[in-house]
């Protein structure tokens, strides 16, 4: 996905509008600095304000995604490449994220233990042990909450009795039993419990 060539084509299709960065970033309900990046080709228009931005661009989000306007006859071939696309940037993005919880939880634990043993064991005074464990056990929670933050974002977690896929709510995903990366959590379209093995994409 060529992020400069369709920058160029959302900076063109926006002057032929007549419309200026602010006026369109007011339109969507963004800043003229997200539009300003997307026209650079530094960032990509989010999925939640692709399908609004381009109705007023008068596209489609195959045009969108590729940077031009599409033909009938290629229309098939483009939709369905750039789904594969979106799919494969989908998976790297949830890898990326998965990698990141690992590293973070590598940090976090052992930090924690070394900064209470430091304090029960290293000759200070009360108040400095004190802090010492308080910072070890407060950057660990922190670090716990990112990695149960990025858990439920990074994939989806697919249902082992009807196989539907969903992004689960945060407090029961905290709170589901679990082994690794599946959990025993109630399914949103069949209502079932099972375990539930965490997936990298939708589809």
């Amino acid at each position: 996905m060529d992020q400069e060539k369709i920058g160029r084509f959302i900076a063109s299709l926006r002057k032929e509008k007549g419309l200026t960065q602010a006026q369109l970033a007011e339109r969507l309900g963004i800043s003229d600095r997200a539009v300003s990046k997307w026209e650079t080709g530094r960032s990509m228009p989010d999925s939640s304000i692709m399908l609004e931005l381009c109705d007023i661009l008068g596209i489609t989000v195959n045009d969108l995604l590729t940077g031009r306007k599409t033909t009938m006859e290629n229309y098939k071939e483009i939709a369905e490449k750039n789904l594969l696309e979106m799919r494969k940037n989908e998976e790297r993005s949830n890898k990326a994220m998965l990698r990141l919880e690992v590293v973070i939880g590598l940090i976090s634990a052992p930090t924690m233990f070394i900064c209470i043993l430091t304090a029960a064991f290293a000759d200070v005074s009360d108040i400095w042990a004190g802090i010492l464990a308080a910072f070890g056990v407060l950057q660990f929670l922190v670090g716990a909450m990112f990695c149960f933050y990025i858990e439920k974002a990074a994939g989806y977690y697919e249902c082992a009795e009807c196989g539907h896929r969903y992004e689960p709510e945060f407090i029961p995903s905290m709170f589901a039993p679990h082994m690794g990366r599946t959990k025993r959590m109630k399914c949103p379209k069949c209502g079932k419990k099972s375990w539930q093995k965490k997936v990298i994409t939708k589809e």
